[in-house]
């Protein structure tokens, strides 16, 4: 059974360059959009799973696919949406399309929040 998807859309790809991130709100929703290099774009929730910072206000290496939260340091691959430190954490990820130049994304209609949090002992170790 397929779950019901909602297509937003998010920026134009003149707005989004290769290498670059973007915060946008979706449906109320914080999602931080992400152009990696070699042209895969990728959707993930906004806030840090930790404390609910702004991802996008983190260190960015587009070389590496890696972003450092401006909170309290945590690191996520943003190629996967996999937590480097702490390891085991997991950004959520929303459905990417790209039609007619422009970046859509996939908002579940679940009445669920997309939003992974951290456990409370990944919460503790920083």
């Amino acid at each position: 059974m397929s779950q019901a998807v909602r297509w937003v859309d998010a920026l134009s790809l003149d707005e989004l360059w290769e290498g670059d991130i973007a915060d946008v709100e979706l449906d109320g929703e914080p999602v931080l959009l992400v152009h990696l290099p070699g042209g895969s774009i990728k959707a993930y929730q906004g806030l840090c799973p930790h404390q609910e910072v702004l991802l996008v206000d983190g260190e960015w290496d587009e070389s590496t696919g890696r972003l450092l939260c401006s909170g309290h340091r945590w690191e996520f691959d943003l190629r996967t949406g996999a937590g480097i430190n702490p390891a085991g954490c997991q950004l959520y990820q929303y459905r990417v399309a790209v039609s007619d130049d422009k970046v859509r994304v996939g908002i579940a209609q679940d009445g669920l929040s997309h939003h992974h949090r951290a456990s409370s002992s990944e919460r503790a170790q920083s």
